[in-house]
């Protein structure tokens, strides 16, 4: 999509500090960071919420958490715990509209999120 600015990160056209790649998925550090490590995963194929999965790209989904497990090993963050989040719409926090999973880590993190 054209306006996405996830979709511009995937192509190239806005840079981010990439800390993961694969032929499904892209992570990058959050410019506005709620932990010490937080990380963002998306897809390189546009989704815009979870209520846009289905069967056709749930493969990709399933990635994104592949891809957090490797980074929190790769960050040696697995062992301490971190948390792998993913909002839906307005009040659910969402505010790109391209799936996106959060990886925080790095801190104690408290339950309810908020």
């Amino acid at each position: 999509m054209s306006d996405c600015i996830f979709c511009k990160i995937v192509s190239g056209d806005i840079p981010s500090d990439k800390v993961y790649e694969d032929d499904l998925v892209i992570g990058f550090r959050d410019l506005n960071p709620q932990a010490p490590h937080h990380y963002l995963l998306i897809p390189k194929q546009h989704i815009a919420t979870i209520n846009d999965v289905d069967q056709g790209n749930e493969a990709i989904m399933g990635r994104l958490y592949t891809a957090a497990a490797t980074l929190a090993k790769e960050l040696g963050f697995d062992e301490a715990g971190y948390r792998a989040v993913m909002n839906c719409n307005g009040d659910g926090g969402q505010t790109v509209y391209h799936v996106h999973l959060h990886v925080l880590a790095g801190r104690q993190l408290t339950w309810p999120p908020g």
